[in-house]
């Protein structure tokens, strides 16, 4: 019997083979659903999943328009692009192989882009800050003209855009900007993109509004880097119903 024992710890590890099939991304697969109000123009559904990405052959864009707005989103070579059948169905998504993980990445990614730009266009996002802190208050001002002169003065160049990106479009000069004071000794002045709306129906509460949901989250948390809400005291910007736990002050 030990003998037996020995004979099999000597035997190498096998590795065990599975004949089941790839796992299917649970994001991609799902269709998105397109409202009545938006409408998409598509390129080609598919191409050669190795064309480069610098050729024409590989500029492929989805434009989503909408009643708030339109989005520009590319889509990789190795993306197929399902449209419904009838005017208004679901559209699908899919990749050549999803047995690579560079194919599959993109299967969820895509996916999520295009639900995120059809939501934006024709719903919008939304995305609410709390200051929390004695003397904390916001308000939305314009931006006084010396400044915004000076800013016209500035040259702006345009930045070269990625392959198979649409092409860079500088953005209007902003002419209004978000005053905060939270316990400096001196505001802050954040300038407002075009592309966001502000809101301040009360001195501690900010509501920003917008289309583009990935500009909304930078330009949210590039106001909330300036007071983060700290464990002890329990002040700072928060986002939404955000909440944290407090920490006991330690006593000397």
């Amino acid at each position: 019997m030990s003998s037996s024992r020995a004979g099999l710890a000597l035997l190498p590890l096998r590795r065990a083979l599975h004949t089941t099939p790839a796992a299917r991304s649970h994001i991609g697969s799902a269709p998105v659903p397109v409202p009545p109000n938006v409408q998409l123009s598509f390129p080609a559904l598919s191409i050669d999943p190795n064309t480069p990405r610098g050729l024409e052959a590989a500029q492929r864009l989805i434009t989503i328009t909408g009643p708030l707005g339109s989005h520009v989103l590319p889509i990789e070579p190795q993306v197929i692009i399902q449209p419904a059948a009838e005017k208004g169905g679901p559209v699908s998504v899919a990749v050549h192989d999803p047995t690579q993980k560079s194919h599959k990445s993109l299967w969820g990614l895509t996916r999520s882009l295009l639900h995120n730009a059809i939501t934006g266009v024709s719903a919008g996002y939304k995305v609410e800050l709390r200051l929390v802190g004695v003397g904390y208050r916001a308000a939305v001002e314009p931006i006084p003209k010396v400044f915004r002169d000076i800013q016209a003065s500035i040259p702006r160049a345009v930045r070269p855009s990625k392959p198979g990106a649409p092409p860079y479009v500088l953005p209007e000069l902003p002419t209004d900007r978000l005053n905060l004071k939270l316990g400096y000794a001196h505001p802050v002045l954040i300038d407002i993109p075009k592309v966001i709306k502000v809101e301040v129906p009360q001195p501690t509460r900010i509501v920003l509004s917008g289309t583009d949901k990935q500009k909304l989250g930078l330009f949210a948390a590039k106001i909330r880097r300036w007071r983060k809400p700290e464990p002890y005291r329990g002040k700072g910007i928060f986002v939404g119903d955000e909440t944290i736990k407090l920490k006991e002050i330690k006593k000397k």
